[in-house]
């Protein structure tokens, strides 16, 4: 059985649920292949998108009411992350009408060479694991489950064990608006627990595989959909520091409000998000340090999802106060209850710096770092590892320093932000949340945005046939 907890109390929450014996798991398989077909051809799935979009929304106060007791992510946050997930579906849905996701290409027969035909095609069920600090948004109904079905992929989606009644009471919306709908069935599925997930994973008919969480976590599953006997792709979302570099103006001028900035994202949501500022590079004489100080000195932590994270984090922030050079810059005061988290910077020299301090610490602990120049700061952040999302902060629009650091960070994540914090992903056609290894497995695909659609996808190419035996995009 799989337990549910309040982070607020350590105390179960709720009744448990059953995990999905390694029967269910193959039934569940065989009614996602028996759905592809019809599914992966019905021309309806933007209005089966939309009416699940509208069914989530018609529940969002019992959605959020439960996912708050297994989260104490609170109301405010949880209603507006319903939101977010039914605009994904809505946003899906336009782009199933536009239809520019199939990327059709025509080369007629010319010469010697025959008629060729490339269109993008569903690659068949897949799997998706849900993620913790995203009980709606990246869970069972959120970002690779909508692109999934938009593609025109069955879902078989593996609920977290943090949140089990929550997953289990979006799955029944969501299971009952496709139904209501006329979506064939096994359109989606759910299932529960660790085993049942790998068994997902090693599943002959599964044919890709979607993931947000920790670095372990992530290249364990990544592994095995690379030792099955016919390997799938994994496209795992994983850990990053995504830096920040504040240029020597922006030090000088805005000390204060980068200051409050960076506290502000980097404690937001007890700072259990994959794009937390973790990095932050300042110049060596400005009097940024010291400002960053009173501000996490005023600031408060909050409960963390889970004991597991919880401990997590404790074990994290003690490792880097360990490393040689690195001092406590400052510690606000921590979060109540069991989980209860204290947000807490150190400092460091560029000096001093190693490869050890570019580890993710999943929540509000950062590592503020002193360069001396931007001659020197380059090496250092051209050998740090991918991340989803790299900041500079700066005063004017033509920086000459802005223009030698572009390239570097262009390099190493897949979004840089100018003058505001990596927190707050929109959700937008120009979206990339993704970024090299070991941000994503994946560094060409993003999760977020119409492009995350092309994770589901293969292009097929067809080769002198008559019209009526095309894709209707390709006649």
């Amino acid at each position: 059985m799989i337990q549910g907890f309040d982070p607020r109390t350590g105390e179960p929450a709720g009744e448990p649920v059953a995990e999905t014996t390694e029967a269910g798991v193959s039934a569940k398989v065989a009614v996602a292949v028996a759905a592809f077909p019809a599914w992966a051809g019905s021309a309806r799935r933007a209005e089966v998108l939309a009416a699940v979009a509208g069914a989530l929304d018609a529940n969002t106060a019992e959605l959020a009411a439960l996912a708050d007791t297994e989260t104490a992510l609170g109301m405010e946050r949880l209603t507006g992350e319903v939101g977010r997930t039914t605009g994904q579906l809505r946003m899906f849905a336009a782009e199933l009408r536009d239809g520019g996701y199939l990327d059709p290409v025509i080369s007629p027969a010319a010469g010697a060479a025959p008629d060729l035909r490339r269109v993008n095609r569903p690659v068949g069920p897949v799997a998706v694991f849900a993620a913790s600090n995203f009980p709606f948004a990246f869970s069972v109904a959120g970002g690779d489950t909508a692109s999934a079905l938009a593609a025109g992929c069955p879902v078989v989606a593996k609920a977290h064990e943090a949140q089990p009644r929550t997953a289990e009471l979006t799955a029944r919306i969501v299971t009952e608006a496709l139904a209501a709908v006329g979506a064939p069935a096994g359109t989606f599925t759910i299932v529960h627990g660790v085993d049942a997930g790998l068994r997902l994973l090693r599943h002959p008919s599964i044919t890709a595989a979607g993931f947000t969480g920790s670095t372990a976590g992530g290249l364990a599953l990544a592994r095995v959909c690379a030792e099955r006997e016919v390997p799938i792709p994994f496209f795992g979302e994983l850990g990053s520091v995504n830096p920040v570099v504040v240029l020597p103006s922006a030090a000088q001028s805005r000390g204060a409000e980068i200051a409050a900035g960076y506290v502000g994202s980097l404690t937001l949501g007890t700072g259990q998000f994959c794009t937390n500022p973790g990095l932050m590079f300042v110049p060596a004489d400005s009097p940024l340090p010291a400002s960053i100080a009173d501000t996490v000195t005023a600031s408060s932590g909050g409960a963390m999802l889970s004991a597991r994270i919880f401990a997590a984090y404790q074990d994290a922030v003690v490792a880097t106060a360990k490393v040689p050079g690195v001092t406590m810059l400052a510690a606000g005061k921590p979060g109540e209850g069991p989980w209860g988290a204290t947000p807490q910077v150190f400092a460091v020299s560029l000096k001093e710096f190693t490869a050890e301090l570019a580890r993710e610490q999943f929540g509000p602990a950062g590592v503020v770092v002193t360069y001396p120049s931007l001659d020197d700061l380059l090496p250092v952040l051209a050998a740090l590892p991918g991340n989803l999302a790299a900041t500079i902060h700066l005063d004017a629009p033509d920086e000459p320093l802005a223009r030698q650091l572009l390239p570097v960070l262009e390099r190493i994540a897949g979004r840089i932000i100018c003058n505001g914090w990596p927190t707050g992903v929109a959700v937008v056609a120009a979206q990339q949340h993704g970024g090299p290894y070991p941000a994503t497995t994946a560094p060409a695909f993003t999760s977020v945005g119409t492009a995350a659609i092309r994770r589901w996808l293969v292009p097929v190419a067809y080769q002198n046939f008559p019209p009526e035996l095309l894709p209707s995009s390709l006649r």
